[in-house]
């Protein structure tokens, strides 16, 4: 008797249209992403500048992250994540189609940092309208999802850009620009009207599955007033997230040189592990976080940091290609789980009210990543070479893990257990 083979993408199924409009958003608007990958190459070889102060616009870049990401959260509580996401879309857009305009390297600068004050937006409103479309139970799955929208999308931007920068590196920012404003046209055509309710009582009231659960950390009862900054539990995931961020961003910064310089391999070899990063994800990560649904989310964070560490502390010892291809893959499911889990975490402890507050904070954790991480990594590699690089690296990984253990007591766990038997 032949056993029927279970398609492991079926969970997708049972997914809110709102997830779904939200994923084909971002595939749209990530299709498009060429401007940012080559706004370095862009100020270097267009407006003439030093790689030293291209490296200054990267950062104004970060830094306009970190400053949006809790204006934009407490922007989506109170005017809703799908109206900050349009409005984020579209103003980006049209300041895309601008940046070209300036000539000098200060305006192009102001114009960067504005740009990520405007495109940053989108990261806590979209998280924020997942979280709150999609039940506990699928949130994990919702966020895998739009990851697959986000992962795909970045398979053809930048592909794309670098046959347009060989026409004119301009056309980059316009190109860049069409897709946003037709990202922000896809999302208001698709969205109804009773999307958006579904999506606000929730964020307000609690979905449907929450009523009959304990949240993972609060007693049942009347709104919790406080902010993200005087949550202790969110705040000690959040020192995680930033500690496994500096690793990850390890592939923006040390990676790059080790690989080129150190190990003598030719650039193309870099994108080829890219390739595999990327087609891991798209064949991967939403049936790995339908499997892991019933997970304590705990276990499957401290499971996906430890593997992003050994994943880029490897590196330190290998040196040939199919190790090196090895620890891309151990990161890459590393990368596949910590990200989809901590969204749907931080979700569970935001209070009613607070969705994009929580999700506001945790966007910023992604800036602050970008901009100390790939600086201290190709710092650290110059100063102390690729062993004691990538040593620190997975140590700073094992203090994540060992964060994050701390996060909430061990019925914390047990309780996000009952909410998924309860649905």
């Amino acid at each position: 008797m032949r056993v029927p083979v279970k398609n492991p993408w079926a969970g997708l199924r049972g997914l809110p249209r709102t997830v779904w409009i939200v994923a084909a958003t971002s595939l749209v608007n990530r299709a498009g992403m060429m401007a940012l990958p080559f706004l370095v190459l862009y100020l270097t070889r267009h407006i003439g500048t030093s790689a030293a102060l291209a490296g200054l616009a990267v950062s104004a870049y970060g830094l306009g992250g970190i400053v949006t990401g809790p204006i934009a959260g407490r922007l989506c509580d109170r005017l809703g994540p799908f109206t900050v996401m349009r409005a984020s879309l579209a103003l980006t857009g049209v300041i895309l189609m601008v940046i070209p305009l300036a000539h000098s390297f200060g305006a192009v600068v102001i114009l960067v940092f504005v740009w990520a004050l405007i495109a940053d937006a989108t990261r806590p409103a979209t998280m924020s309208a997942l979280s709150s479309a999609a039940a506990p139970e699928q949130r994990k799955a919702a966020i895998a999802l739009n990851r697959l929208g986000v992962n795909l999308g970045m398979s053809i931007g930048p592909a794309v850009g670098g046959f347009l920068a060989l026409v004119s590196f301009p056309l980059l920012f316009v190109v860049d620009g069409l897709t946003s404003l037709a990202a922000a046209a896809v999302l208001s055509l698709l969205l109804r009207p009773e999307d958006i309710r579904l999506v606000a009582h929730a964020s307000n009231e609690g979905s449907p599955e929450q009523s009959n659960a304990v949240p993972v950390h609060r007693s049942p009862g009347p709104p919790v007033h406080r902010g993200v900054w005087r949550d202790r539990t969110a705040l000690t995931f959040l020192l995680a997230m930033v500690l496994v961020g500096l690793v990850f961003t390890q592939h923006q910064g040390a990676m790059s040189v080790y690989l080129v310089r150190d190990l003598r391999y030719r650039e193309s070899f870099f994108g080829a592990l890219f390739a595999v990063n990327t087609l891991m994800i798209v064949a991967l990560e939403v049936p790995l976080n339908l499997a892991m649904a019933h997970w304590p989310h705990r276990r499957a964070l401290i499971l996906g940091i430890l593997l992003t560490g050994i994943g880029f502390g490897a590196m330190g010892i290998a040196r040939s290609v199919a190790p090196l291809v090895a620890t891309v893959v151990i990161w890459t499911f590393g990368e596949m789980i910590t990200f989809p889990v901590g969204t749907a975490y931080l979700a569970d402890l935001a209070p009613r009210g607070r969705m994009g507050e929580y999700m506001g904070a945790y966007s910023s954790t992604f800036s602050l990543s970008v901009i100390i991480g790939p600086w201290a990594g190709t710092a650290a590699l110059d100063h102390f070479g690729s062993a004691a690089t990538w040593a620190g690296v997975f140590v700073c990984g094992l203090l994540a893990a060992a964060v994050t253990a701390l996060t909430h007591p061990q019925a914390a766990d047990e309780s996000a257990l009952d909410l998924v038997s309860a649905s």
